[in-house]
């Protein structure tokens, strides 16, 4: 049985109707499993309960109709929500703002429908890629290690070489034990250089309250006060590579197939960067963030 082919028939069925009861005893019949059996095939290649993606597909339809003029009521009444409590609660618990925040952001775009095929090719199989939350944040400053490469391929190799030396050479308890940063979190910041377009920073380092105790020896930037788009990785394993893989076909991803369908523009002035805390530690079932500056496209 290919089973990439019977979730897509399921995943495509549930996209048809999303406007209409949907049960998983229904999906599972559709797809030719026991229900148990679908329950772990389904959660197992979508990184989702089937029920939580219904409902996070039909969330991310409501987002694109709030850029039109009908009321949230009507919008949550039309995806199977009875009250507009309940569509809040749902909505803020995904998107990380209410519907009347995010009504401000709203582009009309309608998502593009999820191909197992295509996650695979990014090495995202065991998650998929829904809208991503919206969060506004003020400036941080970060402190840390740096490298500059360039934007023609080698930064690919040359990243993740890097990590493995700051890993390798304990830098991270380096800056936890010299900076006092705000937080545990480690980032990966892409940082611009004037007059070298080819060429960026790539900083590895912490959140700061400001430079005073930083050290010559590490590189300081700020990133300025931006509304993100945060995407998070697919759980995966450490070995070989598989993390990596993951955090890189995520980027290529939301290059290549989110920006395009979704309505926003890469922030004129911004920092993309990642956030790495405490899911990204061990060697199994590692995620992390990505935080994309992003405003909305001119008409």
């Amino acid at each position: 049985m290919d089973y990439t082919a019977c979730l897509q028939r399921t995943l495509d069925h549930i996209e048809d109707h999303l406007k209409e009861p949907l049960t998983a005893e229904q999906l599972a019949d559709l797809a030719g499993f026991s229900l148990y059996h679908f329950y772990k095939v389904f959660h197992s290649r979508t990184g989702l309960p089937v029920m939580d993606y219904v409902r996070r597909r039909r969330l991310a339809h409501a987002a694109a109709d709030m850029a039109g003029s009908r009321t949230l009521l009507a919008i949550a009444l039309d995806y199977g929500f009875e009250t507009h409590a309940g569509f809040t609660k749902a909505f803020r618990k995904t998107y990380g703002l209410t519907p009347e925040q995010y009504r401000i952001h709203a582009t009309g775009r309608v998502p593009e429908r999820v191909d197992l095929a295509k996650l695979a090719d990014y090495h995202m199989t065991g998650g998929i890629m829904m809208r991503p939350t919206l969060v506004t944040k003020p400036e941080i400053k970060l402190a840390g290690y740096a490298l500059e490469t360039t934007m023609n391929g080698e930064n690919l190799t040359e990243i993740p070489a890097f990590w493995n030396r700051y890993i390798e050479e304990n830098r991270g308890r380096d800056l936890q034990e010299t900076l006092a940063p705000v937080s545990p979190a480690e980032y990966g910041a892409c940082i611009m250089l004037p007059g070298k377009p080819e060429h960026f920073l790539y900083l590895i380092g912490v959140e700061v309250a400001d430079f005073d105790s930083v050290p010559e020896r590490m590189q300081t930037a700020v990133l300025p006060a931006s509304t993100y788009a945060v995407f998070t990785t697919p759980a995966a394993d450490r070995a070989n590579g598989a993390f990596s893989d993951a955090i890189q076909g995520m980027t290529t991803y939301v290059y290549n197939e989110w920006f395009p369908n979704s309505g926003y523009t890469f922030a004129s002035g911004g920092v993309e960067f990642e956030l790495y805390d405490a899911r990204s530690d061990g060697d199994s079932n590692l995620q992390m963030d990505l935080y994309v500056p992003v405003e909305k496209q001119a008409e």
